[in-house]
């Protein structure tokens, strides 16, 4: 069990909120940067068994790269492993792409991205649902990974209203406790506060049988299982597909920028509230999808955000494709 002094302590990078704003500071875009290109369609669909996945793109951020997103490597080494790539080097795009699971009679979607809460490049992913042939209103599940504001925003417009009216709400237990305990919060540095705000805003409300705690370790529907993986946040959760002897990982926040922190999993990126918790479940899930050759979607993965994973020196390196 990770002490609460830890999750308090560090990792603010992770939560910082700007005053009276629902939106993580890290998730707004730096105007001086330009603005990135949303990709068109907004959906890509795959088969997995007998299963169909949807990777659904709410936006892209993009965000300065300074000393302080990787919080233990200098920003002159981060810089040249994005420059062997191709990639720019004085900003990290950021995606946010939540992913629809068609299963068992189910329409499944996994985390909600910004909603009405981010910037004009973000809070796409309703038109992109109804352009996926998936609206809203035919949602029966929501699962929610983990807290941070680009994973449930999407779950309440500005005026609080559901939007997936017609959905279970399922959230992990450890990470339900987290946020919604007083204490902690009343604990929090102040820069945190906005989480525990925003989760609030978020989830009180919901009626007993919307909102449903489940168990790590626990299938949350017939061939959907939850994977714990703490570290990114108290709670943080990935979900396994498994259909017709195939399946599909959910990454959630596993890793933020591939191109860095799968190549390097030992890098701690300023968004991780424990860092070395985070570490180690990356390189033991990175493994496992690794020998398992299952396909993968990362929620801040390039878009389609679909691939897999593969050894590389040593770490490993995410190869798109589907």
């Amino acid at each position: 069990m990770l002490k609460r002094r830890q999750f308090l302590g560090a990792g603010l990078g992770a939560c910082a909120y700007a005053a009276g704003s629902f939106v993580p500071v890290w998730a707004q875009n730096a105007p001086n940067l330009g603005t990135p290109a949303l990709p068109s369609p907004g959906f890509r669909r795959t088969k997995v068994g007998d299963a169909e996945v949807i990777a659904v793109i709410d936006g892209i951020a993009r965000r300065p790269l300074g000393e302080e997103f990787v919080k233990n490597a200098p920003l002159a080494e981060v810089r040249a492993l994005l420059a062997t790539q191709g990639l720019p080097t004085d900003y990290i795009d950021v995606p946010f792409t939540p992913f629809v699971v068609i299963t068992g009679g189910h329409k499944v979607l996994i985390d909600t991205g910004l909603g009405d809460f981010g910037g004009p490049t973000a809070g796409k992913l309703l038109e992109n649902l109804r352009a996926a042939g998936v609206p809203a209103s035919d949602i029966d599940t929501v699962l929610i990974s983990h807290f941070h504001g680009d994973h449930i925003n999407g779950l309440r417009n500005k005026a609080g209203e559901l939007a997936f009216p017609k959905a279970k709400v399922m959230v992990p237990a450890a990470e339900y406790a987290f946020w919604m305990d007083d204490a902690r919060m009343a604990a929090a540095p102040a820069g945190q506060k906005g989480a525990f705000e925003n989760a609030r805003r978020t989830f009180n409300g919901m009626a007993p049988d919307m909102l449903v705690q489940f168990a790590a370790g626990s299938e949350v529907l017939p061939g959907v299982r939850s994977v714990a993986a703490y570290g990114h946040t108290p709670g943080h959760t990935l979900f396994e597909v498994a259909s017709a002897g195939q399946n599909f990982f959910y990454l959630a926040d596993l890793t933020n920028v591939p191109a860095l922190f799968a190549r390097n999993p030992d890098w701690a990126v300023t968004f991780d509230m424990d860092a070395e918790a985070a570490r180690k479940v990356r390189r033991e899930v990175f493994a496992r999808v690794t020998a398992s050759k299952a396909l993968v979607g990362g929620f801040h993965f390039p878009f389609p955000a679909f691939g897999k994973v593969a050894a590389s020196g040593n770490g490993f390196a995410f190869e798109p494709g589907v």
